[in-house]
């Protein structure tokens, strides 16, 4: 049993007591006494804070993986609703498959590569402040099966996000791929090809990771919550994997393979499921983007996630918008008739969700809201664009995601605010570049960088 502070210092005098016992006047041993209960004390509320601080990053890093797990539930109903009903079960089907997948392949080797190899049993804040020497390699080469590893609740917070990136394939890929190859696909990116893509942005010892101690130009990638680490490299997979497969049958050629004049439509069953998906989606975004600050107790974190949660609602509530009313704007010129597209709004939003995602925490609140609004144009755009290409996207992953993905990042290299990089990052060397014309100099190796990750 652990003894109490009192019992603690009790002992401690006891032993100062008993060895100067005799040895000086009276006020020398009363002043090593005061010493001693002051140290004694001291020590006991380091340790405790220590502790407390502990306890609440653990806990803060358990309960956003606990909401960025629950975004799966988000992604099923989404795919569920976009499909046909007699594909319904076998969408959900790779759903699942995709979070057991990915828990499998991650806890084998992924978080080795990811993460492995630089000192897995550090403190959160060595984490993020650089410590421990780490040097530049490819992929990491410890921690397999999570050998040495303590802190699990990281582990488990980078499982939620590998599991979300396996999953945007899903949908994409609807009605057409055998359950055998979508199970070794999961497993395949959660153990290889996500971690090495984390490894090089996210841990101190990628090449492109804003947090090793030599970052690239002085700089390296900022990408916050993985709008290219998460959302680009699920959405490029799905772009690969359904040109592979090619289009459903009868959307783009009819049953002798002649080319349709007018793609043909395959409605979803359930626009209800749809928006549901998107609630959930917009609600586990929280956890994503903010709990992606790692620690909550190390100094003026707290600001910063409350300024990542406002980020992320404005960049959705103006994607949603910006889509909607281009949408209408569109429909209206084409039919002459003003058409509110639900399906169009709901994937607006997710746009702007996926493209505040790489940079939630180091842009002004105005900057949020031109991102958002870009973002709907984008994906309005290129939404149209895989349809003319004939790219059969069942869920418009691809213009969400992957473009989203794209813009998104390039949106840190243009509007990352010195004061929140500082905040954040501990430096405001290379920023924003329309910041950088505000000090006089057009410094573009932050965009750089970011063109080079991308």
């Amino acid at each position: 049993m652990s003894s109490t502070t009192y019992q603690t210092c009790l002992a401690s005098l006891t032993s100062i007591d008993s060895n100067t016992n005799g040895v000086g006047d009276a006020s020398s041993s009363s002043s090593i006494a005061t010493e001693a209960l002051l140290e004694c004390i001291s020590n006991a509320f380091d340790t405790s804070h220590q502790n407390t601080n502990a306890s609440i990053d653990t806990f803060f890093l358990l309960y956003a993986a606990s909401l960025v797990f629950f975004m799966q539930t988000g992604f099923a109903m989404i795919c569920a609703g976009c499909v046909r009903i007699n594909n319904v079960q076998n969408t959900l089907l790779k759903n699942l498959l995709d979070a057991c997948g990915a828990s499998l392949g991650f806890y084998t080797v992924g978080y080795a590569f990811a993460f492995g190899g630089y000192n897995s049993n550090s403190s959160y804040s060595s984490y993020l402040d650089n410590e421990g020497g780490a040097t530049t390699t490819f992929i990491g080469k410890e921690n397999f099966f999570l050998m040495g590893v303590e802190n699990d609740s990281f582990w488990l917070f980078q499982f939620a996000f590998c599991a979300t990136s396996a999953t945007i394939v899903a949908g994409t890929l609807a009605e057409r791929c055998q359950m055998t190859a979508y199970l070794a696909y999961s497993i395949m990116l959660a153990a290889f090809v996500y971690p090495v893509v984390v490894h090089s942005i996210w841990s101190p010892q990628g090449f492109l990771s804003a947090h090793n101690p030599t970052p690239l130009w002085d700089s390296g990638m900022v990408d916050f919550a993985g709008g290219s680490v998460v959302h680009l490299t699920g959405g490029m997979t799905a772009l690969i994997a359904t040109k592979i497969l090619g289009p459903r049958t009868g959307r783009f050629h009819d049953l002798r393979g002649k080319v349709l004049k007018v793609p043909t439509e395959f409605p979803g069953h359930s626009l209800a499921l749809q928006c549901l998906g998107t609630f959930i989606l917009w609600f586990g975004w929280y956890g994503f983007n903010a709990g992606s600050i790692i620690s909550l107790t190390l100094d003026d974190h707290h600001l910063v996630v409350s300024h990542t949660a406002i980020n992320t609602t404005l960049s959705a509530a103006a994607g949603c918008v910006s889509t909607l009313c281009l949408s209408t704007i569109v429909a209206e010129r084409m039919s002459g008739e003003v058409t509110f597209n639900l399906q169009y709004a709901m994937n607006g939003c997710l746009s702007g969700l996926v493209a505040i995602t790489a940079g939630c925490s180091i842009v002004e609140s105005w900057a949020s809201i031109v991102i958002g609004l870009v973002s709907g144009a984008l994906y309005l755009c290129c939404s149209k664009l895989l349809v003319r290409w004939r790219i059969d996207d069942a869920v418009d992953a691809i213009p969400v995601h992957m473009i989203n993905g794209i813009w998104g990042s390039l949106s840190v290299g243009l509007f990352a605010e010195p004061t929140l990089m500082k905040a954040v990052y501990g430096t405001s060397d290379h920023v924003g570049w329309f910041y950088s014309w505000g000090r006089g100099n057009a410094d573009a190796i932050l965009l750089a960088c970011q063109l080079v990750g991308i």
